[in-house]
């Protein structure tokens, strides 16, 4: 039949709409939960990394993510071993055998570990008053006890050294790290120095004597010169401190 002028068409059916409005979830798991938690905190800081951050990341609920971790500590802790397998490895001598360039290459791998651990932040804290014993901080600590044989210092010598080391890393990362933050912030190791300078001229010579006479000789040492300057020490003392019976 005709179409009447200015008579409307019949509306067409429209398509029928799923209910879900939004992409499937992907399937939770251990990894999912570190990947999430991880990303929380390279961008908003250690504190921002909850539970319940974590499941909104994950468009679940809190409760779902202890079927992977027990609580917030051993989530932190396998973040914490992510973040160790971003340090690189250096090859080691197999036991018994000789390797000359085991200072080199211990002094190589403390600075990059302290680079890692500070580009995440807080990250570093984690491992304070605890002994990780991931596959990645086990890795870790046998390159380091594989290094310290090229010195050829005892045993008992070596386990107290992997001790101190990794104590030195972890201090240092977590130093490293809130210097990120703050130069984030806008604060640079220049202006750093300079307030610190400042802080300095204004003590009293009579209370603080050799603060104010070092006052130059405090502030004149680049940071990166001072942090290798400390890992030397670090061996020196390793090297000439045998462990007591």
């Amino acid at each position: 039949m005709a179409k009447t002028p200015g008579e409307s068409r019949p509306s067409t059916p429209a398509a029928p709409v799923s209910r879900r409005t939004r992409p499937a979830k992907a399937a939770l798991s251990a990894d999912a939960l570190v990947s999430a938690a991880l990303a929380i905190l390279d961008a908003d800081g250690l504190e921002a990394v909850t539970m319940r951050r974590v499941a909104q990341a994950l468009d679940t609920g809190a409760a779902s993510l202890y079927v992977y971790v027990a609580n917030r500590d051993e989530l932190l802790a396998l973040v914490y071993d992510r973040v160790l397998g971003e340090i690189p490895l250096p090859a080691v001598a197999p036991v018994g055998e000789p390797f000359p360039h085991w200072r080199a290459d211990l002094g190589t791998l403390i600075r990059e570990a302290i680079t890692v651990l500070g580009a995440h932040r807080g990250i570093a804290t984690v491992a304070l008053g605890d002994v990780p014993t991931g596959p990645n901080a086990l890795a870790l600590a046998e390159a380091i006890l594989g290094l310290l044989a090229g010195a050829g210092i005892d045993d008992l010598t070596r386990s107290l050294a992997l001790d101190l080391i990794n104590l030195h890393i972890t201090a240092a990362g977590a130093e490293e790290s809130a210097y990120v933050d703050k130069g984030a912030e806008g604060q640079t190791e220049e202006s750093a120095v300079a307030a610190m300078d400042e802080a300095f001229g204004r003590l009293s010579a009579t209370d603080y004597p050799h603060l104010v006479a070092m006052r130059e000789t405090l502030t004149q040492v680049s940071g990166d010169d001072r942090d290798a300057w400390a890992i030397e020490v670090l061996l020196n003392g390793i090297l000439a401190t045998p462990a007591p019976d």
